[in-house]
């Protein structure tokens, strides 16, 4: 086969290979690419002992034939050669090489001299090469220096080199093979191996998949990346069955909630137009409480459904956090409270965060607004140092075993649920706090009334600055 052919196959046979590990299956790929570096490894491998064996049986040759070039040969040369024939014989094919182009060989049959040999003239290292005898037989030559003008060249035959170079290509063409079949099933039985973590995740993806069980786990062995992927996994799976049983709670309790004044509204309508198909009418101060009735049945239905918007909106359906300066947030919180009736005393110095500026006004609107509620005139105090916000009221404050859920959806306290209010506003304060990294806690404070404290990170000076 010639070269191009060479070339062309093994093309052929890597492009098969690249196909092949592009369709299969992981498994497949993995055990292909194992198969092929081995079998590149060994190839290589014993194409070195080739080369090593070969390199070393001309060395032996090549010394064979110099310790064969004696003086007691040369002599026999000298004195037995003459430029009409041979006489006698020598141990190889040996040729004398004198300056003048004479030569006389002993030893048929003859090995050409060529251009090269003359260099044995000169005092230096022998002269190597391959030759051919005169009728076509292979044969390693060694020319060297005899005396001045004289040279001695003699050939010895390769037939031995070649059978044992073949006996070894065919020895390493045979290790080679079996290290081919050797490393592809150590890849299948490497890939079975180190895969079976992966199997057993893809059949869990598949499973929950068809089936939405979010609870399936997948046994977590070691510590590998294998072992990592499948903790993630557990950790992800675990994340959306959470996610999905908050969004059912809130689907619950939003429905719960909305039940009460949708029921008053259809009420309070069905009053009106009963009154105006059978033509009694109400009462001008009847009817009249019956629309401010409806109007704050809206009021608080339209507060309610802005609330479960906040609550639903993802973790990053917001705007983008930024720097800012908390004290001049609250201030604006201050002046929306004192709008709506709150007596608000302040006492604020500067703290820089990063977070959502509309987000943390709200929050703190919200604990103003829950305060003002249950403090007599709506007499608060908020206080904001080193990064810890705190709003206090006047109020009766709460039970201690009330107080580890004032933070959840839709719970009011039994005192409060003749107050108007949808259960969410605590709820959405702690979403906006958790958001920036926060915390946020209700506690009775001394002497009375609630205390609700944000601390929240940050630094007293602004950050671009320092």
């Amino acid at each position: 086969m010639s070269g191009n052919a060479s070339k062309a196959a093994a093309g052929g046979l890597r492009a098969r290979l690249v196909a092949l590990s592009r369709r299969g299956s992981l498994r497949t790929r993995l055990t292909l690419l194992v198969t092929v570096a081995v079998a590149v490894a060994i190839a290589a491998c014993a194409g070195l002992s080739y080369y090593i064996v070969q390199t070393r049986l001309r060395s032996n040759l090549d010394m064979s034939i110099v310790e064969s070039l004696k003086d007691s040969d040369r002599d026999y040369l000298k004195h037995h050669c003459t430029p009409e024939g041979t006489q006698g014989m020598f141990d190889g094919m040996a040729t004398l090489l004198r300056s003048d182009g004479s030569t006389c060989s002993i030893g048929p049959p003859i090995v050409p001299v060529y251009e090269k040999d003359s260099e044995a003239f000169e005092p230096c290292e022998p002269v190597y090469r391959d030759g051919y005898t005169s009728d076509g037989t292979p044969v390693r030559v060694v020319a060297l220096n005899f005396e001045n003008g004289v040279a001695v060249m003699e050939a010895r035959p390769m037939w031995l080199i070649s059978n044992t170079l073949r006996r070894s290509a065919l020895m390493l063409a045979g290790i080679t093979a079996l290290g081919v079949i050797g490393a592809a099933w150590a890849g299948l039985v490497i890939s079975r191996a180190a895969l079976r973590p992966v199997g057993e995740l893809t059949k869990a993806v598949e499973h929950i998949a068809q089936t939405e069980d979010l609870g399936t786990r997948i046994p977590v062995t070691g510590n590998d990346e294998i072992a990592r992927l499948s903790s993630s996994f557990n950790a992800m799976t675990a994340a959306l069955a959470g996610s999905r049983e908050r969004q059912k709670q809130l689907v619950a309790d939003a429905g719960h909630e909305l039940r009460t004044p949708l029921t008053t509204l259809r009420t309070n309508i069905d009053l009106l137009l009963r009154s105006e198909q059978t033509g009694r009418s109400l009462d001008p101060a009847a009817k009249e409480r019956l629309l401010v009735n409806i109007k704050a049945q809206f009021a608080e239905l339209s507060t309610l459904v802005a609330d479960l918007l906040q609550l639903a909106r993802g973790d990053n359906d917001h705007e983008p956090h930024a720097e800012l300066a908390l004290h001049e947030v609250v201030t604006a919180a201050v002046e929306r409270a004192r709008l709506r009736g709150a007596d608000v005393r302040t006492d604020l110095s500067p703290w820089y965060l990063v977070g959502n500026a509309s987000s943390l006004e709200r929050a703190v609107l919200n604990l103003m607004d829950n305060a003002a509620k249950f403090s007599p005139g709506g007499q608060i105090e908020v206080r904001l140092r080193d990064g810890r916000l705190t709003v206090r009221d006047h109020g009766p404050g709460l039970p201690e075993e009330e107080l580890p859920h004032v933070f959840e959806r839709f719970w009011r306290s039994p005192s409060a649920r003749s107050l108007p209010g949808s259960g969410l506003g605590l709820a959405i304060v702690k979403q906006a706090v958790d958001e920036v990294g926060g915390t946020v806690r209700l506690d009775n404070a001394p002497g009375g009334g609630a205390i609700a404290t944000m601390d929240l990170p940050g630094s007293p000076v602004r950050q671009s600055e320092s």
